[in-house]
């Protein structure tokens, strides 16, 4: 089996690279599907969250309020921290669960947006970057998923710097260019990986 890790600031395309892996073979643990798994209605975690940071982080429905919560915690950093000791060990659990249940010669690839901010990069064998000037990051959460430009600058300032995110690369695919672009640079990667 090989682990990999894959990283990428927020608006530089990890979840499409992520895409095109799966779609070539790889197993994806994603943790942001893992992160909403562990906070759904129900769960110990969604109640560990409310106990935290109060019952206007839930939806009427009784499902966990993603904007509510966001402004809670991007831009303070103690929330942040509160946030993610009740969230990481679950994912880090969930996540150790799906990578045991592949097989010996899979390309396992961890999906991990904080993979530089909280020092994993030591846990793989491989970790890829997706790689993005930071201005075209803004621009593609403003124009592409909505996002005022301050939010957006609050989350991409709540994650790792584009230096630190590199310096922890052995892989970089730069997604600054088009589509084909990036999916020929995936490709390239995958036959890296494999061969």
């Amino acid at each position: 089996m090989l682990r990999i890790g894959l990283t990428g600031g927020i608006g530089a395309g990890k979840s499409e690279v992520s895409r095109q892996l799966a779609a070539l073979g790889a197993v994806i643990v994603d943790s942001d599907l893992i992160a909403r798994e562990v906070v759904a209605p129900g769960t110990d975690g969604l109640r560990a969250v409310v106990a935290e940071f109060g019952p206007e982080v839930l939806q009427p429905d009784g499902s966990l309020d993603r904007p509510a919560l966001g402004r809670l915690v991007f831009g303070h950093p103690e929330r942040l921290a509160a946030l993610n000791a009740i969230v990481h060990p679950l994912v880090r659990a969930r996540s150790a669960e799906l990578e045991a249940a592949a097989g010996p010669e899979d390309v396992v690839v961890h999906d991990v947006p904080l993979l530089a901010e909280n020092g994993l990069a030591p846990l793989y064998q491989q970790v890829l970057v997706v790689d993005v000037p930071d201005g075209i990051r803004l621009d593609r959460l403003v124009r592409l998923r909505g996002m005022a430009a301050d939010e957006a600058e609050a989350r991409m300032a709540a994650q790792a710097t584009r230096e630190d995110r590199l310096a922890v690369a052995d892989i970089v695919i730069d997604n600054s260019g088009s589509l084909e672009d990036l999916t020929a640079r995936v490709h390239q990667v995958w036959e890296q990986l494999t061969a």
